[in-house]
């Protein structure tokens, strides 16, 4: 088992009904998301990024469709997790959508734009790790993916989903880069 898991944690995953699949897709969205934070060398709050990480999936328990995001945080109620953890799981759906995107979708109306650096990462994590594992670019390294993001996300839309969404992804991307570029200047 990764060391960003609990027992407690994995526990929780187990028992809502998480399929290995996605139980492992979480822990490399954990694993990527604090790397990310590491190198942008900002004071970050390390359990909450690994834990919102973990936790960002537990709505495909239920379903793997768009409302994944709203069902996981209100199964993450459920489970008694802290409300910035459900909050991530929530805004993590198409990289965070606007109040008018999520009534389009007949989600609840509101505005699920991540305005803390942590929810940042873990929404940047997670498309990159699916673009990662999916195996679909022959990728030499994690590096090559990061280098490529903006290419993979513009031009191959399972990845960029439609325009706001990659404009979001972009926006996320270029942000952490520039972190982590300023941090290795400094080290």
């Amino acid at each position: 088992m990764s060391k960003v898991v609990s027992e407690e944690d994995l526990a929780i995953l187990l028992k809502a009904g998480l399929s290995q699949e996605d139980i492992r897709h979480s822990i490399l969205v954990a694993e990527k998301a604090l790397d990310i934070a590491r190198r942008t060398g900002k004071d970050l709050d390390r359990v909450l990024i690994a834990r919102g990480a973990l936790f960002h999936d537990l709505g495909k328990a239920l379903t793997h469709s768009y409302q994944h995001g709203e069902i996981g945080a209100e199964m993450g109620k459920r489970y008694g997790l802290p409300k910035a953890i459900t909050d991530i799981a929530r805004k993590h759906f198409h990289g965070g959508l606007t109040a008018k995107e999520a009534e389009k979708l007949d989600l609840p109306v509101v505005d699920y734009t991540p305005r803390l650096l942590e929810e940042r990462i873990i929404l940047y994590a997670d498309r990159l790790t699916d673009i990662i594992t999916e195996g679909y670019f022959n990728l030499q390294s994690d590096q090559e993916a990061e280098q490529r993001f903006e290419e993979i996300i513009t031009n191959y839309r399972g990845y960029g989903k439609d325009k706001p969404t990659s404009d979001r992804y972009l926006g996320y991307h270029r942000e952490i880069s520039r972190l982590i570029d300023e941090a290795s200047k400094h080290s």
